[in-house]
C-alpha cells in the first residue's frame, strides 16, 4: 500500500507542478523578473544562451539543495523512501519534461525531435507560438507547458 501512496504523490507532484510552472511563468517571469525573462521573447538573443536560462538555477538550486539535506539526515527508512522523497521525484520528472517539451522540441535548442508530427505536440507548439507573439510583459496568454487551453487542440484537430 505504501507504494501506491508514493506513486501518486509522485504523480500529483508531478501534476501540480505544471500550475507552480503556470504561477512562476505569469507572475514572476512576466513580472518583477521580467528583465531576466525578456529576451527569451526576442527572436535573436545573441548566442546559444539567453538571461532566461537564469531560471533554471532559480528553481533548481533550492530543491537540489533541500535534497541533499534531507537525504543526508533522513535517508530511506526501512527500505521504503519517505513519501517527501516521491513527491521530489515527482518535481524533478516535471523538471525534465519542461526541459524535454520547452527547450527541445518547442524552441529546438538541439536537432531532437524537430520532426514529431502528433496532434497533442503541435497544440502545444501552437499555444507557445501564441503566447511569443506577445513582445511585452503584458498582454500574454497561454503561460502553462503542458495542459494548453482546449482551443489549440481543436485548431490543431481541424487541420488533420
Amino acid at each position: 500500500m505504501t507504494w501506491l501512496i508514493n506513486i501518486g504523490a509522485m504523480i500529483l507532484a508531478f501534476l501540480l507542478m505544471e500550475f507552480v510552472a503556470w504561477f512562476a511563468h505569469k507572475f514572476v517571469m512576466h513580472g518583477g523578473l521580467w528583465t531576466l525573462h525578456q529576451d527569451h521573447h526576442k527572436k535573436d538573443h545573441g548566442g546559444v544562451f539567453e538571461r532566461n536560462d537564469a531560471f533554471f538555477l532559480i528553481f533548481a538550486t533550492p530543491a537540489i539543495v533541500d535534497g541533499k539535506v534531507y537525504l543526508r539526515t533522513r535517508g530511506v527508512r526501512n527500505g521504503i523512501a519517505d513519501v517527501r522523497i516521491w513527491i521530489a521525484a515527482g518535481i524533478t520528472l516535471y523538471g525534465l519534461a519542461y526541459f524535454l517539451v520547452h527547450d527541445i522540441f518547442i524552441h529546438q535548442r538541439t536537432k531532437w525531435l524537430r520532426n514529431t508530427d502528433n496532434w497533442y505536440f503541435r497544440a502545444i507548439r501552437r499555444a507557445h507560438k501564441m503566447h511569443h507573439k506577445h513582445l511585452g510583459k503584458e498582454d500574454g496568454e497561454c503561460f502553462g507547458m503542458l495542459f494548453v487551453p482546449l482551443k489549440y487542440f481543436k485548431k490543431t484537430a481541424a487541420e488533420a
